[in-house]
Parts: C-alpha cells; sequence; structure tokens
C-alpha cells in the first residue's frame, strides 16, 4: 500500500467568540468567490465595506452563545478532532495518515498541506466533511487544495471525494440520532438544510435552470451534481429508513428571498400558526453540530416557535463522531486505497 494522507476538510470556525476573531473568520469566508459570487471589486466592497463591519459584532454575541452551550470551544471544530482521531484508530494498522483542517481559519488549509508535503505521500486523499456538493462549500476547499498543491514540485497522486450525500452509513448515522426521539410524538418532520442563493444551483446546468430538473424526486444525469437534487435524495433515503410518511424539506440560513425555498424559519412559523406544537428538525448537510444546529434551530426557531403558540423544536443532532459516520468516512477512503 502506498504511503498515504488523507485531509478531512471542514467549512471553518472563529478561534474564539471574540469580535476580532469572528471578524477574521468572516472576512475570509465572504471573500470566498464561491461564496460571494459576484464581480472582485464589488464583492470587497460589499463584504468588507458592508456585511462584516455590521454583523462581526453581531456574530460575535451569537458564538459567544454557541461557546457557553458548548464546554466554552466551538463545537465544529471539537467533533472534527474527534472523528479525526476516531477515523485514524481505524487505519492504525496501515500506512495511512489522518489529518484535518478548516478551509477558513485554524487549523488552515495552508499549514495543514505543507505538513502533508513534508511527509512525502505517495497519495492524497482529499475528502471535504460536505456530504451534498455545492461550489461554496465542497467546491472551494477542493479548489483550495488544488491550489496549494500544484505549486508543488513533487505533486503525488491525489484522490478526491466530492460528496457522499447518499452514503448507507452517513444514513444510517442519521438514522441512529433519531432513534433517541419517538416520532409518533412529533406534529410535523423538517429536513432543513443550509440554503444557497438560486444562481448557485443554477449554475450546475449548461442549459436550462435549476427548476427545470425534477430535483425533488430524482437525480439523474444532468442534476446530478445539483445541491437541491441531492437534499431531496438525502432526504428520501433518510424517510424510507425511519418510515416518515409526511415531512417537509427546507433550506435555512438565507440572505435574501433570492435563496432555495421553501425557507425553514417561515414553515415553522406556518406550522406554529396552523397549531402545531411539536416539530421534529433534521440537519442532514452538517455532519458536525455548529452556529447553523445549536442556536439557529436549537435556540432561534425555538424561541420563535413559542411566541407563536408552539411548545417545541426538537433537533436532532448531527452525525457528529458517530461510529457509523466513521465507518462511512473509512470505507470512502478505503475504496481509494491501493
Amino acid at each position: 500500500m502506498k504511503k498515504t494522507g488523507v485531509l478531512l476538510i471542514q467549512l471553518g470556525t472563529p478561534d474564539s467568540p471574540k469580535v476580532s476573531d469572528v471578524r477574521r473568520y468572516l472576512t475570509e469566508f465572504l471573500n470566498d468567490p464561491r461564496v460571494i459570487d459576484i464581480p472582485w471589486l464589488g464583492r470587497k466592497l460589499l463584504v468588507n465595506g458592508i456585511i462584516v463591519p455590521f454583523r462581526a459584532p453581531k456574530s460575535a454575541k451569537i458564538y459567544k452563545e454557541l461557546w457557553k452551550i458548548s464546554n466554552n470551544e466551538s463545537p465544529l471544530l471539537t467533533y472534527t478532532e474527534s472523528t479525526t482521531k476516531l477515523l485514524q484508530e481505524r487505519f492504525k494498522n496501515k500506512n495511512v495518515t489522518i489529518h484535518m483542517a478548516m478551509r477558513y481559519q485554524n487549523p488552515s488549509m495552508d499549514k495543514i498541506l505543507e505538513e502533508m508535503r513534508r511527509e512525502n505521500y505517495e497519495k492524497l486523499v482529499i475528502l471535504p466533511l460536505f456530504p451534498q456538493y455545492a461550489s461554496a462549500s465542497g467546491g472551494s476547499a477542493i479548489e483550495k487544495a488544488m491550489n496549494i498543491i500544484r505549486k508543488w514540485w513533487v505533486i503525488p497522486d491525489v484522490e478526491i471525494i466530492s460528496q457522499f450525500y447518499d452514503h448507507e452509513a452517513y444514513i444510517d448515522a442519521m438514522v441512529e440520532k433519531a432513534k433517541s426521539f419517538n416520532l409518533e410524538e412529533y406534529d410535523k418532520v423538517m429536513f432543513s438544510y443550509h440554503g444557497l442563493p438560486d444562481r448557485h444551483v443554477d449554475k450546475v446546468y449548461d442549459t436550462g435552470l435549476c427548476e427545470d430538473q425534477p430535483c425533488e424526486t430524482e437525480v439523474n444525469e444532468e442534476n446530478k451534481f445539483c445541491y437541491k437534487a441531492e437534499c431531496y435524495a438525502t432526504t428520501r433515503l433518510l424517510a424510507e429508513k425511519l418510515n416518515i410518511k409526511d415531512y417537509t424539506v427546507a433550506f435555512q440560513s438565507r440572505l435574501n428571498k433570492k435563496w432555495l425555498t421553501p425557507f425553514s424559519d417561515v414553515v415553522i412559523d406556518q406550522w406554529a400558526k396552523e397549531g402545531a406544537k411539536k416539530i421534529l428538525v433534521f440537519s442532514p448537510a452538517f455532519v458536525a453540530d455548529c452556529l447553523e444546529t445549536l442556536i439557529e434551530i436549537g435556540v432561534e426557531y425555538q424561541e420563535d416557535f413559542e411566541k407563536l403558540g408552539g411548545e417545541k423544536v426538537q433537533l436532532v443532532p448531527s452525525t457528529n463522531d458517530h461510529p457509523r459516520f466513521i465507518d462511512c468516512l473509512e470505507d470512502l477512503v478505503q475504496k481509494r486505497l491501493d
């Protein structure tokens, strides 16, 4: 077996909830042209002149709340570190070393890939921890890795895993997480995915738009890299294994109305107005609990739901470091080894 280095890539997190650290994180994140895909000058003016100065102090307060309920640390970083260690255990008797980096901030991809270069690996496996492919997440992580590696004088064999939305062990990990809850107790079930601008999914297609495809019902040759199609495919697999007949797919964290619909918060508010009291929410796009799951869903949606007469918005925890999720990653890597 070739000496192999595996790089797990997560999105990123501020080093701390301090405004300065949050500002640094947001500046790097939002200046990514795959995240805000507008011309360079417009992006710089928008991000550095408007969004970051106003958003950093507000976001810092939210991150402080996240740290407070997560043992004063970033749960995204904690779970990713744990996942890395557990995956390494699966390869302890093989010539394989597992590394972890963040697309934005620390540990940085530049630093970790330089460490991997010095290890003189014969093969690299790049594995972004985003089950459903999106240019703004997995695509950005892959591009960053390629831009760093292409500058090396010696480039080893490189394998890239861009998606795993339908991997059986990934699905099983979420099913196991759901077993902590009695599904019959809930009036409504939602599968909430991180939102994207409509134009991001439209760019997947050389001709036509996402809305021209049957993304809600099937994955086909045309839409096989469409984030929306993959979200619905993951949901169908989960619903089948959990025997959930009535559910809603929705998208959270939008910035404006030109994002994938329906919007998670709007749907939950509507359910409250219709008299729903208990809602169960899955967040399959996040393999580690983070601000979007623990705060946006677990706290903010809960508060809004209660104000409108609802009682409980129950978040199903992410796969985090569940053994079946480690099974998924092990299988994905093993298939790329000699």
